[in-house]
């Protein structure tokens, strides 16, 4: 048998802890030097650009004739439902922490989540070789937390250690830099528990999948208990106790960054099955003949729900290969697959479905995903699913945190008030002030952008789902109409031009358009039919004033999020790989029209 430590990674988001494990596995040996400048372990397209990590992933480094399974967590709250999994797996946890923000909201809502199954934690203060970094203060912080997310009197007690991951170092005095990785792994063999061995009849809890175009659904877990042996006969548990019995084909264990094949493994170590089928996660592997399940994990409840459809407008199939509704269809099965807190279900509309998830950017990565792999569709506004509890309509609230210089704070707090958000708390850091608020989700939809212009883009926002509360009443959206095209065509810069007075513009001169498309945003409330195809009449004649060239003011071009936090009731997104544009549902004007007077 040999020595095992597991060991889950929490941080807030960008404070360094996808470099940290690629540096733990340079330590291990895993790596070379030349492959360290990239991130190995985001290494999906979507997780590099936006330097967050969705999935969480397994990793295992022999260091002293010990083996550390080191579980990477996703740090954003939209994908609380893979965390809560991947904490079952570990005994210990290492928190990192940045050593000049400090421990940021996010980070709270893993650790509270670590330190209720009750795993021991071990500190890490990164990022202090910055300028105006202050890793004594950002030590104390984070015991103040810890105290005030109810930890035990051995949990407190926890080690703290300093260093640079960037720049490969780790100590636990962070005025005496080392040259290694050695005093972190040193702490991890010395405070993080060895699991329990357990004898007895084998149990396996799956908290993770994955997925082979050859052999289907991987499980994955982490052996509670026996030895589960290569083709063992074992039943099945769901959470509803139902039991079917299955045929263990393959056992892996993961060693370095990929898996190794073996005949048993046991209790304490995690290791991934192939061949079962028909399971999810939070089903439990027993013994054949006397099966007993192990308490299945709780799995956060979605908050918000969106309407895809499929592409239905003039440009539809120019650029994508999946266009239909029977792909879309199995694209969406095949993400429920592995996307545990997504539900899909079908909608009253033709060919359309609600899709269920845990916030905008939940979902923003599946679309944007979908995108990539070439399908297109059509999404319409988020909303928030409201629930009845006790007979009184409840919609989900948020925790929100948001720091910015002392000079916008007071735009903050108006803007989040405005949207029927109530401060908690503001205290002053430096020259900057966090301010905390609780505010329905419906608030956050859309705030973003608004935040980062308000404060010349020097706010930091961040914030979690906290619970269901009463219904806070209306919140006034978007006041602004749109601009819609009157026909289909090539946009010309002179009708653009002409037409700048009247609000800002999506579109660059000679892009196709179609009736009914938003091509702007209007300054009055009402919504603007324009005819942005019309180009110049050409005459003979000459005259002073008639020949001035079209000065056009750049358009404003939204990413994915900001689209979907834009749009109105009565509009789609329209998503292909190549291109996004906003459309009315109803394209043809006469029928909006029609439709809006009843």
């Amino acid at each position: 048998m040999q020595n095992i430590r597991n060991i889950a990674i929490i941080a807030h988001v960008d404070h360094g802890k996808t470099t940290l494990v690629d540096k733990m596995m340079l330590a291990g040996n895993l790596l070379k030097e030349q492959d360290n400048d990239n991130l190995t372990l985001d290494n999906n397209d979507l997780e590099r650009e936006r330097g967050i990590t969705i999935l969480s992933k397994n990793v295992s480094i022999q260091y002293k004739g010990t083996k550390i399974n080191i579980i990477d967590t996703p740090g954003h709250s939209d994908f609380g439902g893979e965390v809560e999994r991947v904490l079952n797996m570990a005994d210990g946890c290492i928190l990192l922490v940045d050593a000049f923000e400090g421990p940021m909201p996010q980070t709270r809502f893993v650790l509270q989540k670590a330190l209720q199954i009750g795993l021991k934690p071990i500190v890490v203060v990164n990022k202090v070789d910055k300028p105006n970094c202050r890793p004594d203060e950002v030590h104390e912080m984070v015991f103040d937390l810890m105290f005030s997310l109810d930890a035990t009197e051995e949990q407190l007690d926890f080690p703290v250690i300093f260093g640079s991951a960037k720049n490969n170092w780790m100590s636990t005095d962070w005025r005496k830099p080392t040259n290694d990785l050695t005093p972190l792994l040193d702490a991890i063999l010395e405070h993080i528990p060895a699991p329990e061995k357990l004898e007895g009849t084998p149990q396996m809890l799956i908290t993770s999948l994955d997925y082979s175009p050859y052999t289907g659904r991987i499980a994955i877990g982490r052996v509670h208990r026996g030895t589960l042996t290569e083709n063992a006969n074992i039943t099945l548990v769901n959470r509803n106790g139902e039991q079917s019995k299955m045929k263990i084909k393959e056992l892996h264990t993961f060693e370095g960054l990929g898996r190794k094949k073996t005949d048993a493994v046991s209790s304490g170590d995690i290791c991934a099955i192939v061949g079962l089928d028909k399971f999810e996660i939070g089903d439990t592997v027993c013994d054949f003949e006397n099966p007993e399940a192990l308490p299945p994990i709780a799995i956060d409840e979605p908050t918000m729900s969106m309407l895809f459809t499929i592409n239905d407008s003039p440009f539809f199939g120019k650029e994508g290969k999946f266009v239909t509704s029977r792909h879309i269809q199995e694209r969406l099965e095949k993400e429920l697959d592995k996307n545990l807190a997504l539900r899909v279900k079908k909608a009253p509309e033709e060919d359309a479905w609600t899709v269920f998830g845990r916030g905008v950017l939940h979902l923003s990565v599946l679309i944007e995903t979908m995108r990539r792999e070439g399908y297109e569709l059509q999404v319409g506004q988020p909303q928030v699913i409201y629930k009845e509890i006790d007979g009184v309509r409840c919609e989900p609230i948020e925790e929100l945190t948001i720091n910015v210089p002392t000079d916008y704070s007071s735009k903050m707090i108006d803007m989040i008030t405005r949207r029927k958000g109530e401060m908690l708390s503001m205290e002053a850091q430096g020259d900057r002030v966090n301010i905390e608020f609780n505010v329905p989700s419906r608030g956050i939809i859309g705030l973003r952008t608004n935040v980062l212009t308000a404060s010349a883009g020097e706010a930091i926002m961040a914030h979690r789902f906290k619970e269901y509360q009463p219904y806070k009443g209306d919140i006034e959206r978007r006041t602004n109409g749109s601009m819609v095209a009157m026909e289909s065509g090539t946009a010309f810069a002179y009708a653009i031009d002409k037409l700048q007075d009247r609000g800002r513009f999506f579109i660059n001169p000679q892009e196709e358009v179609y009736a009914g498309q938003v091509v702007g945003e209007h300054i009055h409330e009402n919504d603007l039919v324009i005819n942005v195809t019309k180009s110049k009449k050409l005459t003979n004649m000459r005259a002073s004033g008639s020949d001035d060239k079209a000065r056009i003011v750049p358009p404003i071009i939204f990413s994915l999020e900001e689209a979907l936090e834009y749009i109105k009731e009565d509009e789609y997104l329209e998503v292909t790989p190549k291109s996004m544009r906003m459309r009315k549902i109803i394209l043809d004007e006469l029928e909006r029209k029609r439709a809006n007077k009843q």
